[in-house]
């Protein structure tokens, strides 16, 4: 049994799709970020940097926050959604992409572009480029690819779980996905999964997956 500590947002959602996909008991505990709840001792005894998502492996005691390494973690010890040789590193590499490139920048496109528009407009337009060089990126990588890693035409795996959640909010990045239509067939098959269709939804409901 898993306990997940989490909320509605893209690196949350990512943890959530993974055990959706796994089909492992894990029971979700809510962190409403919009109250502050990530600073509450207890779950700083979890997690020391206040950030969600967070989980308690209950069968060996083990306490992990970073969704990057939560989703190794599990991909590891349940051995599945990952490639091997050479394209293992394939996929480290495009899930170090998201943390590190994907997940912050199109961060701060939702802080500045979707909401507070007009307050900075520098900012506005460094991100917004930002964000359009980033779909870019992903778009083509995705040339004649059905996923980032693995041979071939890819394997679906943990980068792919990772990134979805943030281009599910490309309305927020002003992105048309249109523009971008590797992404778009990417984006909607990904979609169409009934595990990423009940992680998208926890711990809550908030609304259904925005189309593609």
């Amino acid at each position: 049994m898993i306990d997940l500590y989490s909320w509605t947002t893209p690196n949350g959602r990512k943890v959530s799709i993974l055990l959706e996909e796994l089909g492992v008991p894990y029971t979700a505990h809510s962190v409403d970020i919009s109250k502050d709840e990530q600073f509450a001792p207890d779950f700083l005894k979890i997690a020391p940097n206040n950030r969600i998502p967070a989980i308690v492996d209950r069968e060996n005691g083990l306490q992990l926050m970073e969704s990057g390494a939560i989703m190794l973690y599990l991909a590891q010890k349940h051995d599945r959604f990952l490639v091997t040789g050479d394209e293992y590193w394939r996929m480290v590499e495009w899930l170090m992409w998201q943390m590190g490139g994907l997940g912050p920048m199109l961060g701060q496109a939702h802080h500045f572009v979707k909401y507070n528009p007009g307050k900075a407009p520098y900012a506005e337009e460094r991100y917004a480029k930002e964000a359009q060089r980033l779909y870019r990126v992903l778009n083509t990588r995705l040339e004649g690819r059905d996923y980032v890693a693995g041979e071939d035409a890819g394997s679906y795996t943990i980068a792919d779980m990772a990134m979805w959640p943030w281009v599910s909010r490309h309305e927020f990045h002003a992105v048309d996905l249109t523009d971008f239509p590797n992404v778009r067939r990417w984006y909607q098959a990904i979609g169409a999964r009934p595990a990423v269709q009940r992680g998208y939804h926890v711990p809550k409901f908030v609304q259904d997956i925005p189309p593609g």
